[in-house]
């Protein structure tokens, strides 16, 4: 083996390593996030937690990247460590498929059939149909398709590369003695864990570990304990995404340690036990990419067989190595779940990223509709305590803005799909409608302490006026939530009604005070807070109509000319016999007394 054979080597594992990248990138992507949602959702059984770890890890390609969102998940609070542990398990026995995949290099019958099945027969193809799509298609899914399917062909050019390349090593003496200092146990398992770390990957070294098969000089002995040091260092990935996360977090990456290490040493165990007793034949020969296959499948099956029934053990063995402190245990100091919800982690997959967005933001605009309940209630029941409540709801939306928008700016940086740009850009709307939404409701509570500071009340007609108008605001509030949080179109006329009926209403307010003002049945100090309340109602649906303009322009016609829209269609919504009817019947029932 010669100097220019060791660069082309290098330039195979550069290849295998991408291709392995672009393969998982782009099953990800295809999947849009579902397989991660599935993972947070369906995960309380443990067989069912096991399968669904194993399913999405089969697709994503990728133990690690599993074992990382999990991670993020228990972090997050939206998983608890119970329902780590058998997505965990089941993303080792998933990544097995990767190793099936690469052991159809080693496939030399000489049937016509078998030959098609053999990654050269077929990868160069499936990068040719891969490059037509990704440069003539601008539709996403065929990009996605593009991806997976170049990025197979690359991981299988790859492979042969270096298998092709590695055969010479069969000839060099030096190579073999070397070989032979992994056919014990413990350097075999040393190795294993010190590839697999340095890759971060435990597909990479196991298809590495395929690819220097084609030397014919790595037997079972050597090949066995490479494989479970493999399983141990793929745990480095996990441990690091848990460093400055939660505890939880941090004992779901120690029961991936914990599990691949007592799983290692059992197998282990019992294997050189009864390869000692009965003396295993096959150890001695040459391994292939498919018996590589074989021993990798059967650990994790094993292993996973094995610990599953004592899951709790494990849960508590992780308790016991990172314990409770006295405050997290007396639950003294304040966690925000739903900031925690949007994990750095989850930035990876944008997809999963912008799906938390989403539910962090429905948790805002919940926030929203509480503060301004509370605040227009003040009218009835003025307390300082209720109007402080409305404060620091108003701080809260504000924090919630503040790292939410954050969290969006960090990922607009990331590869988004078309779809989760467009998420995006609603996302970064709303938030900021949303707030000022807050702001005025804090504002009306402001004018109410004002009115309780003076010792000022409104006429009672000023007040039935204004309960009138509180229910058409909570009601345009009420319908620009749904219309956000389900993302569609079917109530938007009904807020672009609710919408002038509310601006109507301010003017018919206004008008009615000046009457009363110039009778002397109001002040005018009373009149600039009345003027205060109806302007803070007035903004407060128009931002409401702005998020439901906003949604259907995003969803349906791919702009944010939201002005633009609303005003220029405005006559013609009064021709349409849909929107007039809601209109009239809006009209109807919110009518001053």
């Amino acid at each position: 083996m010669d100097f220019f054979d060791v660069l082309t080597m290098m330039g195979g594992l550069a290849l295998f390593l991408y291709g392995m990248h672009l393969l998982g990138e782009g099953l990800s992507r295809a999947s849009g996030g579902r397989m991660e949602q599935i993972l947070e959702k369906m995960t309380y059984s443990k067989w069912r937690a096991v399968l669904l770890g194993a399913g999405v890890t089969a697709v994503i390609q990728s133990s690690s990247a599993t074992t990382v969102m999990v991670v993020g998940f228990v972090n997050s609070g939206m998983m608890k460590l119970s329902q780590a542990i058998g997505i965990i398990m089941g993303a080792n026995v998933g990544t097995t498929i990767t190793s099936w995949i690469l052991s159809l290099t080693g496939i030399e019958s000489g049937s016509f059939v078998m030959q098609l099945l053999k990654p050269s027969a077929f990868s160069q193809i499936f990068a040719l149909v891969g490059v037509i799509l990704l440069l003539f298609s601008g539709k996403e899914k065929h990009k996605n398709a593009a991806t997976i399917l170049i990025g197979f062909a690359v991981l299988m050019i790859g492979m042969d590369t270096m298998s092709a390349a590695v055969k010479p090593l069969a000839d060099v003496p030096e190579f073999t003695n070397i070989l032979l200092l992994f056919s014990s146990p413990i350097p075999g398992m040393i190795a294993g864990i010190i590839l697999t770390a340095v890759i971060q990957s435990s597909s990479a070294s196991v298809g590495i570990l395929q690819a220097l098969c084609a030397t014919g000089a790595v037997s079972y002995s050597v090949a066995v304990p490479i494989i479970m040091g493999q399983n141990i260092g793929t745990c480095v990935t996990a441990l690091l995404s848990s460093v400055g996360t939660s505890r939880g977090a941090r004992r779901a990456a120690i029961v991936h340690l914990y599990f691949n290490l007592i799983g290692t040493i059992v197998f282990m165990a019992l294997f050189y036990l009864l390869h000692g007793a009965v003396a295993f034949d096959f150890m001695e020969r040459a391994a292939q990419p498919y018996g590589i296959a074989v021993v990798h499948t059967v650990f994790n099956v094993f292993a996973t067989c094995l610990l599953l029934p004592f899951s709790d053990l494990l849960e508590k063995l992780a308790y016991l190595t990172i314990k409770e402190d006295s405050v997290e245990h007396m639950a003294v100091r304040y966690i925000d779940e739903d900031v925690k919800a949007l994990d750095s982690r989850f930035m990876n997959n944008p997809s999963l990223a912008m799906e938390q967005c989403r539910k962090v933001i429905c948790h805002m605009a919940d926030t929203v509709q509480e503060s301004c309940r509370e605040a227009i209630g003040l009218l009835e029941r003025y307390t300082k305590e209720a109007a402080e409540g409305v404060r620091q709801l108003e701080k809260d939306v504000d924090r919630y803005e503040d790292v939410i928008g954050t969290y969006l700016l960090k990922l607009t940086g990331k590869d988004l799909s078309e779809k989760d740009s467009r998420a995006l850009t609603l996302y970064l709307h709303c938030i900021g409608d949303f707030e000022r939404i807050s702001d005025h409701a804090a504002g009306i509570a402001m004018a109410y302490g004002k009115m309780k500071e003076k010792e000022l009340t409104f006429s009672a007609k000023a007040q039935e006026e204004l309960a009138v108008f509180s229910r058409a605001v909570l009601r345009m509030l009420a319908i620009s939530e749904g219309i956000f949080q389900e993302e569609n179109a079917d109530s938007l006329y009904e807020a672009q009604a609710l919408r002038e009926v509310i601006g109507e209403l301010g003017a018919q307010v206004r008008k009615r005070h000046v009457k009363r003002l110039r009778k002397g049945k109001c002040t005018v100090e009373l009149g600039f807070l009345l003027a205060d309340i109806v302007t803070a109602y007035e903004r407060i649906a128009a931002h409401c109509a702005q998020i439901a303009v906003s949604v259907v322009q995003v969803w349906e016609e791919d702009s944010m000319e939201m002005h633009g829209y609303s005003i220029e269609s405005r006559e013609k919504r009064r021709d349409e016999e849909q929107f007039r009817t809601l209109y009239e019947g809006l009209r109807q029932e919110y009518v001053l007394p």
